[in-house]
């Protein structure tokens, strides 16, 4: 259910914000709020080192997104959708990293996900778009098989790292996917990057390095 709520509210950040922008709110926002979920409830312990490396991290990412300056007032419903997807990515990645490592499987635990996520996802949409959700689907059915054995393989090496290391590590590098978002909205998109965007972007190298180096 959480991670169904977190899709539509970034697909609603899309459609009312620029993807260059969007994405990085979404997912910068969630790295500080799991580290601060998994130290307080699951009693994960967070080194010094670390947590700088997190931090340094989740600044470059909110930077990206904020490289063009302060959004105005008729952005702000894209910035709560994109505010919103972050709290759920940081709670179902808590709830992932906890409910991996009492599942025992993680291809089992990923699969289950899948097959619960996928029909409501198409309910909703069913329920928007009735019967031309078939059209639409026929039209763009290569590109979203495409995009969900994406999707199904990275999530799983998303939870295989979940399940052996430490959440809020985890979710900062999994989050550094941003930087590349950068640069395809710059090359498919046509969004200037500008040298706000290339500082944040090596900020986010920066926090990288630091979490290597504090690595036991």
């Amino acid at each position: 259910m959480v991670q169904t709520i977190s899709t539509v509210l970034l697909l609603r950040a899309y459609q009312l914000g620029d993807f260059g922008q969007m994405y990085p709110i979404a997912r910068g926002s969630a790295p500080m709020l799991v580290a601060l979920l998994s130290v307080t409830l699951l009693g994960q312990h967070l080194g010094a080192g670390e947590l700088v490396g997190v931090v340094v991290i989740s600044c470059g990412l909110i930077g990206l997104a904020f490289a063009r300056g302060i959004p105005g007032r008729a952005q702000l419903p894209a910035l709560g959708a994109a505010a919103g997807t972050g709290v759920m990515i940081a709670g179902y990645t808590v709830l992932d990293g906890s409910g991996v490592r009492h599942a025992g499987t993680v291809g089992g635990y990923v699969a289950w996900l899948f097959l619960l996520q996928g029909p409501t996802l198409a309910l909703i949409v069913w329920a928007r778009r009735g019967s031309t959700l078939f059209t639409g689907v026929r039209r763009v059915l290569p590109l979203g098989i495409t995009g969900g054995v994406l999707s199904l393989t990275a999530y799983g090496l998303v939870v295989w790292a979940q399940s052996r290391g430490n959440l809020a590590t985890v979710a900062a590098l999994r989050e550094t996917s941003i930087v590349i978002a950068a640069l395809i909205a710059t090359v498919v998109f046509r969004e200037r990057l500008g040298r706000l965007r290339l500082t944040a972007a090596l900020t986010v190298l920066g926090g990288i390095t630091v979490l290597e180096l504090a690595r036991p």
